[in-house]
């Protein structure tokens, strides 16, 4: 993709395809989905290619997926103009229009024709391959999709046994799903070098919060009696069982509002219940980002 001629927010959409399709393509066949929030038909073929992707990954084959409400530029340069379009690429360029191929049979028959032809090398996927795929089971954690998680980051650990990051996120799948006796059963069965890992220990605080969650009326009663003047405590219970119940935002509010009241609260208990939260989201997410801002202006604002 040409680079000359271009201002500088064109020049950062070539970079960063650059970076996520050209550069992987190199060595992998890419799949390039070109999407958006508001597509209907969109989030139909997502699950579908993803499963191709995990399937294949061994393969060579990776998913990369493209906004087209964000990367406008891009999706001109391909002259996408209805979505969901779909291509695969290989060493940077189009070998192959999938758009007409929308079940998971009729992809797999076109990329199996593909691998067939191209000189990509077959065997286990390297470590950095995978990053994809759990970026997209955390996506789908970030969308409530339990299910879709947990499918995922089992067919990861099916392909890396050693996975930390894949072992965490399905254990966090099913806490959400309220499976909690079969992610303690797996968290029981992990070596201790993994059991150790982060990812892992960040999935089992998630699962701490899960053994928490309240149905509709007692998160109503909670909240209620998190209303009186005063009552700290239950305002802590109110703030664990929204987290519990997925109102983080609810959550966080909650928690801060009592450190911003009395930080010193029980030897700074809704401090320590906001970073128990924040370990179990993830430090890096955006909402724990904006919590993490949020708190550091009441303790040193």
């Amino acid at each position: 993709m040409a680079s000359l001629g271009l201002n500088l927010d064109e020049q950062k959409a070539v970079d960063r395809f650059r970076k996520t399709v050209v550069e992987p393509s190199m060595t992998s066949l890419v799949i390039l989905d070109f999407w958006a929030e508001w597509c209907g038909p969109c989030k139909a073929l997502t699950p579908v290619l993803e499963k191709i992707a995990v399937d294949y990954a061994d393969k060579g084959v990776v998913l990369a997926k493209v906004n087209v409400d964000e990367e406008q530029f891009i999706a001109a340069q391909f002259q996408v103009r209805s979505i969901p379009t779909v291509y695969a690429l290989f060493q940077g360029q189009p070998v192959a229009d999938l758009t007409n191929a929308r079940s998971e049979s009729q992809l797999k028959q076109v990329i199996d024709q593909l691998l067939a032809k191209l000189p990509i090398k077959a065997g286990g996927a390297p470590a950095q391959d995978l990053a994809p795929l759990l970026a997209m089971g955390e996506e789908a954690l970030a969308d409530g999709d339990g299910d879709r998680a947990g499918s995922i980051f089992s067919q990861i650990i099916e392909i890396d046994p050693a996975s930390g990051a894949a072992y965490g996120g399905l254990v966090r799948a099913l806490a959400l799903l309220g499976e909690l006796e079969q992610a303690d059963g797996i968290l029981a069965a992990l070596p201790v070098e993994l059991a150790q890992d982060g990812d892992v220990a960040r999935a089992r605080a998630a699962l701490e919060l899960a053994r928490n969650k309240p149905d509709n009326s007692e998160l109503a009663a909670l909240q209620a009696a998190a209303q009186a003047p005063g009552n700290m405590e239950a305002r802590l219970a109110y703030a664990e069982a929204a987290f519990a119940a997925g109102e983080r935002d609810a959550a966080g509010d909650a928690l801060l509002a009592m450190i911003g009241e009395d930080r010193e609260w029980q030897d700074g208990a809704a401090r320590a219940k906001l970073l128990q939260i924040f370990e179990a989201v993830g430090l890096e997410d955006p909402w724990v980002a904006a919590q993490r801002r949020k708190l550091s202006l009441l303790l040193f604002g």
